[in-house]
């Protein structure tokens, strides 16, 4: 990443811009085919710009993660909170999770996703007794939930507390040290110089505890630059925000040389995370090197066998999982069949976003639930009806 006088470059590798136009009929059509085709969606989510809106990432998030949508699980009663051994800890972190939430947001709006992200977290807890909550995890679930709303934000979180975010919720640190442990050996095959001063100085590699953790939504304050990362993660190989934090420092680099060689001045400058990156040339440097350098590579100087990260030895599973979905038109079909037999006795509402029941299903959610209503109206438009029986 440097060139011969040691200045820092950032490498523009990969295929040429397409228009904002072209890439959303891309998308288009990579999630109406049949298969839904993962490799151009997780194109799409890696290229310049990511998923462009929310309304895409409520169809592509949940294909990244093999998640039906027409199939989520039940909305969790307060009854779940009841004798939870996480509840106190989980609602302190949300107490103090105020500034995750959108700048002028009226303080019921505020209230209503708080409770939200309660639930959330608690259910997927509670469902998976061998998780362990740690500090963090709020900061995924409520990016999650501003995105989704709850029933969704539930399936997506459940299904990365058990593949990428699974290293992080064993009952003690250890699988976390070790994925962090990838860190310096990226830094090391890129820049020698960087690296040797970074173990001189003993800095270790706790100063980036907290952007992995959280997929840096703790520690970047624009939401356009965490969901931008979501896309990117989401997409990729679960140690991608391993090799997202290499590139960060060595990004860096000068600033980190001009440092005190001692750990509290090094920890001290790279804790503090810029928020001015540039996203789009560190995404395709992260790219860049998980490609020359793979975890497989890397494994042993990280000094992590395989088989000890879940996260790592379900990713492959989880992408052939991914493989075989069916578009979200063939799942609507199949829901309005089993709903439309009259054994059920169910009136189904024509399937179309125009009908004035639709409408005024969706403005009494928004009514109801606030701003969890409106983070998926648009969608629940254009999914209608199928999309509302899994809100209530």
């Amino acid at each position: 990443m440097t060139d011969p006088s040691g200045r820092s470059v950032v490498r523009h590798a990969g295929p040429p811009r397409i228009s904002r136009k072209q890439k959303l009929l891309e998308i288009h059509q990579a999630l109406t085919s049949d298969p839904v085709d993962i490799d151009g969606l997780r194109r799409a989510a890696v290229s310049e710009g990511g998923l462009l809106t929310d309304e895409i990432r409520r169809k592509a998030w949940p294909k990244f993660l093999s998640v039906n949508v027409f199939n989520l699980p039940p909305k969790p009663g307060r009854a779940i909170r009841a004798g939870h051994k996480d509840y106190n800890q989980v609602l302190m972190d949300v107490r103090r999770s105020l500034r995750r939430f959108p700048e002028g947001m009226r303080a019921d709006q505020r209230q209503v996703l708080q409770e939200q992200l309660i639930d959330t977290m608690l259910y997927v807890l509670k469902v998976h007794p061998e998780l362990h909550y740690y500090q963090g995890f709020h900061d995924i679930a409520v990016t999650l939930l501003l995105v989704v709303g709850e029933r969704m934000a539930i399936a997506l979180l459940e299904k990365l507390s058990t593949h990428h975010l699974r290293d992080f919720m064993d009952p003690t640190i250890d699988s976390t040290k070790h994925i962090l442990n990838y860190l310096m050996p990226i830094i090391k095959r890129e820049n020698l110089q960087l690296h040797d001063f970074m173990d001189r100085s003993e800095v270790g590699t706790i100063f980036a505890l907290s952007w992995l953790i959280t997929w840096y939504g703790h520690v970047l304050n624009n939401f356009h630059h965490i969901l931008r990362l979501y896309d990117f993660f989401l997409a990729s190989h679960p140690l991608m925000s391993a090799y997202f934090a290499a590139v960060i420092v060595l990004h860096r680099q000068h600033e980190v040389l001009r440092c005190e060689c001692d750990m509290p001045s090094v920890h001290h400058l790279l804790c503090r995370i810029p928020q001015d990156l540039p996203y789009e040339a560190l995404i395709a440097e992260a790219e860049r090197l998980f490609t020359q350098h793979p975890p497989s590579v890397l494994a042993k100087q990280a000094a992590l066998q395989h088989r000890k990260s879940t996260a790592i030895a379900s990713f492959q599973e989880l992408q052939k999982a991914t493989l075989h979905q069916r578009p979200d038109t063939v799942l609507r079909q199949e829901l309005l069949h089993q709903h439309a037999r009259p054994e059920d006795g169910l009136a189904v509402l024509p399937a179309t976003g125009n009908n004035s029941l639709v409408k005024m299903a969706v403005w009494g959610i928004s009514a109801t639930l606030g701003a969890a209503a409106l983070a998926v109206a648009q969608t629940a438009m254009e999914w209608a009806p199928e999309f509302l029986l899994q809100l209530f």
